[in-house]
């Protein structure tokens, strides 16, 4: 795999919030079975905090804990969308909505589940 990036463009639905990313050209995303993910169909492109740029909409954000309180579940106030967030297995990172992402060409993804169901087991085995 190469050392290659692209930065993407995303946001809201309604566009108060927007933000870049930098990405390799080869991704995995993750598609998470917990009850929030699920129900939301959010697909995770995790990312290190210095691969993401909120450009506009930081006023906007609305914030939603639970369970341990780590992962920072942020949502444009205006049409509620989760475009990105602050996951609890990387709190020094960022997870940003695959489906949010205005588009993804000249990246190439591989899906990959996870039972975050079951999440304390499934995170050991992550790499």
């Amino acid at each position: 795999m190469g050392t290659e990036t692209i930065t993407l463009h995303g946001g809201c639905h309604c566009g108060a919030v927007r933000f870049n990313v930098t990405v390799p050209q080869q991704v995995k995303i993750t598609d998470c079975n917990c009850s929030l993910c699920a129900m939301a169909g959010y697909l995770h492109l995790i990312v290190k905090a210095d691969a993401f740029e909120l450009e506009r909409g930081a006023d906007q954000l609305s914030e939603y804990r639970f369970n341990t309180g780590t992962a920072r579940h942020l949502f444009c106030r205006t049409c509620g969308i989760k475009s990105f967030y602050v996951p609890r297995s990387h709190p020094d990172g960022y997870s940003v909505n695959w489906r949010a992402l205005d588009s993804s060409i000249g990246v190439s993804s591989t899906i990959v589940p996870f039972d975050g169901a079951n999440w304390e087991a499934a995170r050991a085995t992550l790499d």
